[in-house]
């Protein structure tokens, strides 16, 4: 199994909505390197679920639940989706701040590669972050 993150502005597409729908491909992806990383997906995969530009905090993990196909937004076949289901709301977001200042997470593609929208993260990466989100008993 692998771990990724991916990026949504939240005025555009919220972790909110995406419990709404129940699940969603992700589209919109117009970055080889992005791009790839939608291609290296594996059906089982668990994802993070960052909201950029506003929040700046992951919220939730989604898993993959269908491989990458053709972008059905566009016809450039260049471009690919994944589609995704939400797993579970982090009832503490973490904020890119915290993910900053916490040791363990140092080295992760999120603060290395800040603009990049759909990125692998390291297993250790990810449990740290869900335990940072998740309530403390």
């Amino acid at each position: 199994m692998n771990y990724w993150l991916v990026k949504s502005e939240p005025f555009k597409y919220s972790w909110e909505d995406f419990l709404q729908d129940g699940w969603t491909y992700w589209d919109g992806v117009r970055n080889y390197q992005a791009r790839n990383n939608l291609k290296n997906m594996k059906k089982g995969d668990q994802v993070l679920f960052y909201h950029s530009n506003k929040g700046l905090e992951v919220v939730g993990i989604s898993e993959v639940i269908r491989e990458y196909y053709q972008d059905p937004t566009t016809e450039d076949e260049r471009w690919v989706v994944v589609d995704l289901k939400p797993v579970e709301t982090l009832e503490n977001p973490v904020s890119l701040k915290q993910i900053k200042n916490e040791e363990r997470l140092e080295g992760i593609s999120l603060v290395r590669q800040s603009r990049l929208s759909v990125m692998q993260i390291e297993k250790k990466h990810f449990d740290v972050i869900v335990k940072l989100g998740r309530k403390s008993s």
